[in-house]
């Protein structure tokens, strides 16, 4: 489950004991080497799909950019600046040094800050990314948050993300995360500051509903991703690029 370089049980329980953000200013040195990162195969396939459904665009942002994998993939696809935002300085720190060779041409900017009350001015991106982060939005943060995208997106940008369906009542993992999620919970209520991470967050069809109920236009690609990824989709929510008359 682990790389030998990654974090140690007492480490990771030091990061649980932690407030959300320096939880992860302490485990970002070895964060890459954990099941929390996306992987690379899935950044890449669906950077590689974005791009065919809509070529490079000005500036890209990515949300909760944590070390920086996802910037590192969607690079390429913008011409004059990508963007990261997370609120983890130390995260931060590891993204600077790993996207010192990244692929593309596009300036590379790196905010600490809050996903669900950005610093930029609406209309600013022509793709927005997040990956691997939805557990850190509480279920009621939801709205908000796409509230948010759909502010940054320019008209005809588009929103990128993974996510996937939820699993049947009998799957072993649909059982995991629900224990994982109460843990969490208690740990909340028992410990102050909390630690915000929950499993199996803005699923499918919900962040689809969400997304169209702030207007933008869903894709959910099926089948994008090899095993054993195959159940993942990837969505693409594409701001209108005109005013739909009232």
């Amino acid at each position: 489950m682990y790389h030998e370089k990654g974090p140690t049980l007492r480490e990771l329980a030091q990061q649980a004991l932690s407030s959300t953000d320096r939880g992860y200013d302490l485990l970002a040195p070895k964060f890459d080497y954990t099941p929390f990162r996306t992987p690379d195969v899935l950044l890449e396939r669906a950077a590689e799909l974005v791009r065919e459904r809509g070529g490079a665009t000005a500036r890209g942002l990515d949300l909760c950019c944590g070390t920086g994998a996802g910037l590192r993939a969607f690079r390429p696809l913008c011409t004059e600046a990508i963007v990261g935002i997370d609120r983890s300085e130390g995260m931060l720190a590891v993204a600077r040094e790993r996207l010192a060779d990244a692929p593309g041409t596009a300036r590379v900017e790196l905010v600490r800050g809050d996903a669900l009350e950005t610093p930029f001015e609406s209309g600013s991106f022509g793709l927005v990314t997040c990956f691997g982060a939805f557990g850190h939005i509480l279920v009621e943060d939801e709205p908000r948050f796409v509230r948010e995208v759909t502010r940054l997106l320019a008209p005809g940008g588009r929103f990128v993300f993974i996510t996937g369906e939820r699993p049947p009542a009998w799957a072993p993992e649909l059982w995991v995360a629900k224990g994982f999620n109460a843990v969490m919970r208690v740990r909340n209520a028992l410990l102050k500051p909390e630690f915000i991470m929950y499993y199996l967050t803005f699923l499918l069809p919900g962040a689809r509903w969400l997304c169209e109920a702030n207007g933008l236009e869903v894709e959910v690609i099926s089948g994008a991703f090899p095993k054993p990824f195959a159940r993942a989709k990837l969505v693409i929510a594409q701001k209108p690029a005109t005013r739909r008359p009232l």
